[in-house]
């Protein structure tokens, strides 16, 4: 057998090819849309992929699903209640159907709760009825963590029922397997399909029951309550990819370069809605950018991050170092942010060509804020954290208004007002703090290492304030 996890950590995503080396076939579990990776995997052991198969529709990144059927000829599979949501042809599997590769079987738990459709494929290295290698677990169970059952309110299905069917697919099926049994998820640490889970990327049953918060002996009420509070609020582009992922759409092609743009193409794209979307570090940025552009780092959750900070199909022009236009593209059609019309070419230059387009952003330290505070009036403080973040403590008078709801809530604010901006450690609130710059704010700044340095400001000895 062949087996290999691929994981992307910029969207905490696992995806998985599972292949028979006897007979050569082959399948994909949950693939990225850039698939390049799996076609030559596949060809340097002599696989064909014969199958791709998706745990369920996902809503925190766009599948290559298509593009691998594309480029392979493969049947695209998914859980039976999937059946006639999808606009293109798809394989249905009910509970215990296989799929088979030759000696290695993949064999279809149904397992709904994350959502309805939701499955789970045992691997059988040896045929049917043979102790199992590992289990492929989607978005029920993670590491640590159950997949949240609240995202689906929009498509009229309520978190608490299936919370309820997340209960007893846990309960009756995945905790009736052995506790050696592998557990291969689809998410890690960072996803915003849970809210606990772990940086490890395999665990087993018997881990997963022992040390699982989730899985912890409580009835069935007891668990929709444990698992339906405390959720963070779900990046924007969530519902759009959801939808997205049902739909017979454009294939990606990783091969098209971006065009680079010059300073005046660039203003007629942002005069005419688009975004500039700087791809910089958070303090090159501060240093000097173009102004109403929009901050998100490369070296973070890139992808993730912009999907919160502009409405889906807004064109993209990109600011980056040069030779990273092809990355940013990438990573950005991983969510299906397919707009991108170009990027500034050479911009460092161009900034220093053309100082009457350039700004600097505001950032303050921990003291310079406690300063502030004591002498702006009318000072606003906002915290984009999530919730459960929150919790644990935050800057006095602050208010709340997480990442993913501060595009939507932006008339909550006083444009005219002061305001700074903080996160945990200055990633969030740089960019956070150049939206609402973006958007006609004023006075706008953000804290330099957050709330992690205001607790040390205030409480050098570690213990939490």
């Amino acid at each position: 057998m062949f087996f290999r996890q691929y994981y992307l950590g910029c969207l905490s995503h696992a995806s998985y090819l599972v292949g028979d080396t006897v007979t050569g076939k082959a399948a994909v579990i949950d693939p990225q849309r850039d698939i390049a990776e799996y076609l030559a995997d596949a060809e340097s052991h002599g696989l064909t992929i014969t199958y791709v198969i998706e745990t369920h529709f996902h809503a925190d990144f766009l599948s290559g699903h298509l593009e691998l059927a594309a480029a392979t000829g493969a049947s695209i599979g998914y859980g039976a209640a999937a059946a006639g949501k999808a606009e293109f042809a798809i394989t249905t599997y009910r509970d215990r159907d296989t799929a088979v590769l030759g000696e290695v079987e993949l064999e279809v738990w149904e397992t709904p709760g994350h959502t309805p459709e939701s499955i789970s494929i045992l691997i059988r290295p040896h045929g049917p009825g043979t102790e199992p290698y590992g289990v492929l677990t989607g978005d029920t169970l993670f590491i640590g963590d159950v997949g949240r059952p609240d995202l689906l309110a929009s498509f009229g299905a309520t978190a608490d029922d299936l919370a309820r069917q997340l209960y007893h697919s846990l309960h009756d099926k995945l905790l009736t397997l052995p506790d050696a049994t592998k557990v291969f998820p689809a998410h890690g640490a960072g996803s915003a399909c849970g809210k606990n889970l772990s940086t490890e990327t395999v665990s087993t049953i018997g881990e997963q029951r022992r040390t699982n918060y989730a899985l912890a002996p409580m009835s069935e009420d007891e668990f929709v309550e444990v698992v339906t509070q405390g959720q963070s609020a779900a990046p924007l582009y969530f519902p759009f990819a959801a939808v997205l992922n049902r739909k017979e759409r454009d294939l990606f092609d990783e091969d098209v370069r971006v065009p680079g743009l010059s300073l005046q193409q660039v203003l007629a794209h942002q005069a005419a809605g688009a975004v500039v979307l700087d791809a910089r570090p958070d303090s090159e940025f501060a240093a000097g950018h173009l102004r109403h552009s929009v901050n998100v780092g490369l070296g973070g959750r890139f992808a993730e991050y912009a999907g919160e900070v502009m409405t889906p199909g807004t064109p993209i022009v990109v600011v980056c170092p040069p030779g990273h236009e092809p990355e940013a593209k990438v990573r950005l059609a991983r969510i299906g942010f397919d707009n991108v019309v170009g990027a500034l070419a050479d911009p460092l230059r161009v900034f220093h060509e053309n100082p009457e387009h350039v700004e600097a952003a505001s950032r303050l330290s921990a003291d310079a804020v406690a300063d502030c505070m004591r002498a702006v009036d009318g000072l606003v403080l906002v915290d984009v954290r999530n919730p459960g973040e929150v919790a644990d403590g935050t800057l006095p008078g602050a208010r709340h208004l997480s990442l993913p709801a501060l595009l939507s809530n932006l008339d909550e604010l006083d444009r005219a007002a002061p305001t700074v901006v903080f996160c945990a450690g200055g990633y969030r609130s740089s960019i956070a703090a150049s939206l609402l710059r973006a958007h006609g704010f004023a006075d706008v700044s953000d804290m330099i290492g957050g709330y992690t340095a205001w607790n040390a400001r205030i409480n050098p000895t570690g213990t939490p304030a």
